[in-house]
């Protein structure tokens, strides 16, 4: 699909961009580096990586209940009864540090979406999860633009 996408006008490609943004599990440290070195605006690809990225993780907080419920029968049904290594991580890091801690560190070693429902699953509030995770993506997504551009740039890629 991305060899597909990368020989596509412009428009297809920021398509592309958001749609991976908002697929679980995939973060800003992942696509916000392939727009760029697609040749994309950097600032086009920051704020359609950002938007895919948070209205995944605003979907889950507005229907976290519905999603809790579906996830924990799906478990059951698999036979899953222990923390996955990145839910046990979460909690290391939610109980140390906060949402916060959780939050800014989430694109780094979870996901921002994972981190979300787990802070919620934690009993963090609705209202905290989804303000510290669009912190969070902002402050990500500049830095994996600014270095995606200058890093690329130092290599010749773009």
């Amino acid at each position: 699909m991305l060899e597909w996408a990368q020989n596509q006008s412009d428009l297809w490609q920021f398509i592309v961009i958001f749609i991976i943004a908002f697929a679980p599990w995939m973060d800003v440290s992942i696509v916000v580096p392939i727009g760029v070195a697609w040749g994309l605006p950097p600032m086009g690809v920051a704020i359609t990586a950002f938007t895919g990225n948070l209205l995944l993780v605003l979907l889950l907080g507005f229907f976290f209940k519905q999603f809790y419920t579906w996830r924990e029968k799906r478990r059951k049904e698999k036979g899953i009864t222990e923390p996955s290594k990145k839910e046990k991580k979460s909690k290391e890091i939610w109980e140390k540090y906060g949402i916060p801690g959780l939050a800014l560190l989430a694109p780094l070693l979870v996901g921002t979406d994972i981190a979300a429902v787990l802070a919620l699953t934690f009993g963090s509030s609705r209202f905290n999860v989804i303000s510290w995770m669009t912190v969070s993506l902002a402050v990500w997504t500049a830095v994996f633009t600014i270095g995606s551009v200058y890093g690329f740039s130092f290599l010749n890629i773009i």
